[in-house]
């Protein structure tokens, strides 16, 4: 009998403080989000590979401080003072820059630290890594305090899994949970990339979700 198709719908991913799962491999970086408004900078900075929590903990910040959002690929053409007005900002990616970028970022800290605002700075290396052509900018990277977001342990990824289902309001047998933990990478990606495909999988099969149904969408994916 043939799948059935599949729409995709929309689905809430729960991101407030109460949904973040602390371990040991994030919890410098929950700590040193968590101390706002008393951190030890203006600027502070959070890094960690993709999928490791990054947005969701900077949404939890975003949620305390009332902060807007700008990727950092736009700061060359952003309008920097409007932006330190608000307050509070969150610049997302911080990556390699072009010169322009590298002026921008190092006159939003500058600006920052002026007019006493905040400034919470997300990529995926530390910045204190990041290639910089601007001297005063790479002083500024490396001085920023820093919490990094690492691989997940045993319990942060069963945790993981157990919320990516619930966020999609499917309810799992602890077995099928310690059957993926202990199967695919410890990646937080990969955890919502299995998640999407066994809910994809339930549906066009009409199937519940179960063991030998995580064991035949693992194998399909090369991860059985």
């Amino acid at each position: 009998m043939p799948r059935q198709l599949v729409f995709e719908l929309g689905h809430r991913a729960a991101s407030g403080r109460e949904d973040f799962l602390v371990a040991p491999s994030n919890e410098a970086a929950v700590r040193l989000v968590d101390a706002w408004p008393d951190w030890p900078s203006h600027a502070v900075a959070i890094s960690g590979p993709s999928g490791s929590g990054k947005t969701h903990l900077a949404e939890v910040w975003r949620a305390a401080s009332g902060a807007i959002t700008v990727e950092a690929a736009t700061l060359a053409t952003a309008d920097i003072p409007a932006l330190v007005s608000a307050r509070a900002l969150i610049v997302e990616n911080l990556g390699a820059l072009d010169d322009a970028g590298e002026r921008a970022l190092f006159h939003l800290l500058n600006l920052v630290k002026e007019e006493g605002a905040s400034l919470l700075i997300t990529s995926r290396e530390p910045p204190a890594r990041l290639p910089t052509r601007l001297p005063d900018l790479s002083s500024r990277l490396k001085a920023l305090p820093h919490g990094e977001l690492g691989a997940p342990d045993d319990a942060l990824l069963a945790g993981v899994l157990v919320k990516l289902f619930d966020d999609r309001q499917l309810r799992v047998a602890e077995p099928l949970i310690a059957y993926l933990a202990s199967r695919i990478e410890r990646s937080i990606a990969q955890a919502r990339e299995i998640v999407a495909a066994l809910d994809r999988a339930s549906l066009s099969g009409k199937r519940p979700i179960t063991v030998p149904l995580a064991a035949e969408v693992l194998r399909e994916l090369g991860l059985g």
